[in-house]
């Protein structure tokens, strides 16, 4: 009898954005900046999800999270946008269309 050996415990992903999330995250942040809207943000990942804060000011808690959380993908969509109290704006699996709820409405010039 031969003993075999113990596979090591594998430790889970983090979870990340790729290339395309970013570009449409950071597409909107831009048009967001240049209308003076927003000043600074952060990247966050973890195991359960990946996120991105929208601060207005530096020191300010973030007006808007955008986050990607995988495990919910089956059921209300992986991505969602958080207000700054936490209350979740909108969730859905496309997230161009979750953004949507960020993008500045377009406005009539005289």
């Amino acid at each position: 009898m031969t003993l075999q050996p113990v596979p090591a415990p594998v430790a889970p992903a983090t979870v990340h954005f790729d290339r395309r999330e970013l570009s449409l995250i950071l597409a909107l942040y831009g048009r967001m900046v240049a209308a003076g809207e927003w000043r600074d943000y952060a990247i966050g990942s973890g195991r359960e999800a990946a996120s991105f804060a929208v601060f207005r000011r530096t020191a300010e808690r973030p007006l808007f999270r955008i986050e990607k959380r995988p495990a919910l993908r089956l059921r209300q969509g992986a991505y969602a946008v958080l207000g700054e109290g936490g209350q979740v704006l909108r969730r859905g699996h496309d997230l161009g269309q979750v953004l949507r709820v960020l993008a500045p409405r377009p406005r009539l010039v005289d």
